[in-house]
C-alpha cells in the first residue's frame, strides 16, 4: 500500500477453520484448497483474481485476502464469498467444509497441527518460545482490515482515531463465546485469549490499545525497539520481524504504508464482515474529519482508561455499560453513562450515509440482533452439549455458504 493515501486504498483478510462436514472437528488439512503447483509441490499462497488464499500458523485455518489493495469495499462479500463457495468445494473430497466465527467451540488446542511447508522455521519459533498449543493461537480467526497512510501527519490522525475505536469493536462483532465445550465468560473469548498469549514478553501485545504513538519515531521507539530488545534473548536466529510481532489490537505497517486492525471476530458471512469493516472505516472518517471531537481531545484519550473499556466490551460486548466520562465527550454522548449497544448505534446514525445501502441493511439487522455471540448464547442454552454446538455451528456452516446472517429470521 506504500505511497497511498488516507482512505485512497483498503486490504481485507478473513481465516475460517476447516471441519468435518459431519462431526465438525477441526481438520489441518489447508493444503486441500491451496492446492499444489505443477511439481506436485504443496502451494502455501494462491491468487484467483482478487482474493488470493494463503495458509496460517495452524493448519486448519485457510486465510482469505484481496490480492492488491482496493479503493472501495462495496460488494467485496460477494468477491469473497465467490471464492470461500470454491474453497468448499475443493474440500468435500475429504468431506470438509468451512466454519466460520472465531472460535471453535469445543476443539482442543493441544491437538493443532502447525502448518508444516513454507515458513515451518517461523512457526515453530512461535511454538518454542509461547507454546501454540493454547486457543490464543490454535483456536482463533478474525477479520483484518488494512488502511493507507502516507507520512507521519496521515499516520498520526489515522492511529488516534483507531485507538478511540477499538473498545467498541468487541460490541459489534464478538462471535466466541465458547470454548472447551463451554460459556467461557466473555462474548469476546478470542479477544480475552489474544491478551493473554504471548505474556511471556509483555511488550508484544502490550494493553491491546496501542500506546498514544502519532509519528514513525516516537512508535520506533516507544513500541518497535522495547520488543526487539524483548524478543531478542529468545530469538537468536533473528527469524521473528518485529512488524510481525507486534500483537496490539491495530499494528502499524510502516514497511507497507498501512495501519492494520486486528480485533475484529470474523461473523458467519463474508457480507457481515464487510458490512463490519465499513462501518470501522466510516466511524474512522468521522473522527478523523473532527465529526465528533477535535483530534487534540481523541490523541489525548488514556490508553489504560481505553484498555479498561476494552476489557468490559469483550466480556459484555452491546451490553456493556460505558460511564467514561472523557471517552463518552469524544463521542458526544451528555448521558453518564449508556450501553455499549446504545452508543453504537447513536454513532452509526450520525455516519450511515458513508456506508453503502446493503451494509446498511446488514448493520440493522445485525445491530437488531445483538451480536453474533450474543445470539449464539441465547441459541445454545446454558448448558449445552455436543450435538447443541454440532447443530448451531452447523446452521453457520450454511450461513457462509449462502452469504446471509444468523438469526435474524423473520
Amino acid at each position: 500500500m506504500a505511497n497511498y493515501k488516507l482512505w485512497q486504498r483498503y486490504g481485507i483478510e478473513m481465516e475460517y477453520m476447516i471441519v468435518d462436514r459431519d462431526s465438525l472437528n477441526v481438520l489441518p488439512r489447508a493444503d486441500v484448497p491451496l492446492g499444489k503447483d505443477k511439481n506436485g509441490e504443496q502451494l502455501s499462497d494462491v491468487e484467483h483474481g482478487p482474493i488470493g488464499l494463503s495458509n496460517e500458523l495452524v493448519s486448519h485455518v485457510l486465510e482469505f485476502k484481496c490480492a492488491e489493495p482496493v479503493d472501495s469495499l462495496k460488494h467485496l462479500g460477494k468477491t469473497f464469498h465467490h471464492e470461500i463457495l470454491k474453497a468448499n468445494e475443493s474440500l468435500k473430497s475429504i468431506n470438509a467444509m468451512l466454519l466460520p466465527t472465531a472460535a471453535h467451540p469445543f476443539m482442543d488446542p493441544a491437538e493443532m497441527k502447525l502448518w508444516p511447508y513454507d515458513c515451518l522455521d517461523i512457526y515453530q519459533a512461535y511454538d518454542r518460545i509461547f507454546n501454540c498449543k493454547g486457543h490464543g493461537w490454535a483456536n482463533l480467526q478474525s477479520t483484518h482490515i488494512n488502511l493507507s497512510f502516507n507520512g507521519d501527519e496521515e499516520f498520526g490522525k489515522l492511529h488516534a482515531a483507531i485507538r478511540a475505536l477499538l473498545p467498541l469493536i468487541p460490541a459489534v462483532a464478538a462471535s466466541s463465546p465458547f470454548l472447551d465445550s463451554k460459556y467461557c465468560g466473555f462474548l469476546d473469548g478470542r479477544i480475552e485469549t489474544y491478551r493473554h498469549n504471548q505474556e511471556k514478553i509483555p511488550s508484544i501485545t502490550g494493553k491491546v490499545i496501542p500506546e498514544a504513538v502519532f509519528t514513525y519515531k516516537d512508535y520506533e521507539e516507544q513500541i518497535f525497539n522495547r520488543v526487539k530488545a524483548d524478543i531478542a534473548p529468545y530469538d537468536p536466529e533473528h527469524l521473528l520481524n518485529h512488524f510481525f510481532l507486534n500483537s496490539r489490537g491495530a499494528i502499524a505497517r510502516f514497511d507497507r504504508g498501512a495501519v492494520e486492525i486486528r480485533l475484529v471476530d470474523i461473523q458467519e458471512c463474508p457480507d457481515a464482515d464487510i458490512a463490519i469493516a465499513e462501518w470501522e472505516v466510516a466511524v474512522l472518517k468521522g473522527l478523523a474529519e473532527g465529526a465528533f471531537a477535535s483530534e487534540t481531545e481523541i490523541r489525548a484519550l488514556d490508553t489504560d482508561a481505553l484498555a479498561k473499556i476494552l476489557l468490559a466490551t469483550t466480556k459484555s460486548a452491546e451490553k456493556t455499560v460505558i460511564a467514561d466520562h472523557d471517552f463518552l465527550n469524544i463521542w458526544k454522548v451528555d448521558a453518564s453513562e449508556i450501553t455499549a449497544g446504545e452508543l453504537i448505534q447513536k454513532i452509526t446514525d450520525s455516519v450511515k450515509t458513508k456506508i453503502n445501502s446493503h451494509s446498511q441493511a446488514m448493520l440493522a439487522e445485525m445491530f437488531k440482533r445483538g451480536t453474533l455471540a450474543s445470539a449464539l448464547v441465547k441459541a445454545v442454552g446454558a448448558d449445552p452439549d455436543r450435538d447443541d454446538f454440532v447443530y448451531e455451528y452447523g446452521r453457520l456452516a450454511h450461513c457462509l455458504a449462502e452469504n446471509k446472517l444468523y438469526g435474524t429470521e423473520k
